[in-house]
């Protein structure tokens, strides 16, 4: 039963990942987002599963689909939390960059944080370095601590790093460490599920992103083993009050992995749009489409790499009959 979920849950990411595809380097941010948002919520509610979304498309004024607090599924079974993302990384596959997914967690109800729709700190690392990290303490003293836990020289280690202003002090600080950097524009899910993954050689995320997306990549890291600390980043008195308003009192708490992705029983899935450092692009080849998807199962300790080719007629179809 579980199996079967878990490929349901793939299907799910698959079709959104083929919906957003078209729109690899065509400029149309809204047009690639509408597209994966309408063909994951529609493969969604043909699930026997009565899910929350906790994670998703934003407040239900501005989200017609995939809102906050929607209920997702046939009405079926327990009780559970979904945290999605129909194309982490829209503006990647605007412009055709890489490192765009579309991923969805599922969870026992209560178990995945309703974070506020605002920026986090966050650092995240592999499963070598799990406890080792702080991130009440300087960037410097986190990469001390990473490169021992890791047994890795700080000169060989690679530090994600969101391109933005705000991280000018963190990069400086890195540089003069002699820290590699990989400065990415976008997609700090990616980065942060490969710190945890092998052959990546990305050994630490640090810096300043969204929220939500934080809940999605802790997720990932329960199932591999990694690790996770965060503190939510408001910029003024408006988001704090919006942060309480969702039953968050302490805007300084520092958030472990498992306050952020409680328990075991979680299941991750992402399907790579275009391409990056896990997960291969949407290939089409005639009248069908190839992914390269990531299943994690955290309650069984499964870690499955899937590649799918599939009828693009087939998937239209099933795409207009759930919708």
């Amino acid at each position: 039963m579980r199996r079967k979920i878990c490929f349901e849950l793939v299907h799910v990411t698959e079709t959104a990942a083929l919906a957003a595809a078209p729109w690899i380097g065509k400029g149309n941010m809204n047009a690639v987002d509408g597209a994966a948002v309408d063909t994951m919520r529609s493969i969604l509610n043909t699930l026997d599963i009565r899910g929350e979304i906790v994670i998703g498309e934003g407040e239900k004024d501005k989200a017609p689909m995939l809102y906050n607090g929607e209920i997702i599924g046939s009405d079926q079974g327990i009780d559970m939390d979904i945290a999605v993302d129909p194309v982490e990384g829209t503006r990647l596959v605007a412009k055709g960059l890489p490192n765009a997914l579309s991923v969805i967690a599922l969870a026992k109800k209560g178990c995945l944080l309703k974070a506020p729709d605002m920026y986090m700190y966050k650092i995240a690392v592999g499963p070598e370095a799990r406890g080792v990290i702080d991130i009440t303490d300087t960037p410097t003293n986190n990469l001390i601590a990473v490169s021992k836990a890791i047994g890795k020289r700080i000169s060989d280690m690679t530090v994600v790093v969101l391109d933005r202003p705000r991280h000018k002090d963190i990069i400086t600080e890195l540089y003069k460490k002699g820290a590699r950097i990989k400065l990415i524009s976008d997609g700090d899910v990616a980065a942060g599920i490969s710190t945890a993954l092998p052959d990546t050689n990305i050994d630490m995320l640090i810096g300043i992103g969204g929220a939500p997306e934080g809940v999605l990549t802790a997720a990932a890291l329960k199932c591999l083993g990694g690790d996770m600390q965060s503190k939510l980043y408001p910029r003024n008195e408006e988001e704090i009050q919006k942060a309480e308003m969702m039953g968050i009192k302490e805007i300084d708490k520092v958030y472990s992995v498992n306050d952020l992705a409680k328990g075991e029983d979680i299941i991750f899935t992402a399907t790579g749009i275009t391409g990056g450092e896990f997960l291969d692009k949407v290939v089409y080849k005639g009248d069908k489409a190839a992914t390269n998807s990531l299943i994690l199962d955290g309650l069984n300790n499964e870690i499955l790499k899937t590649n799918t080719l599939h009828n693009i007629d087939e998937i239209t179809a099933k795409i207009k009959q759930s919708g």
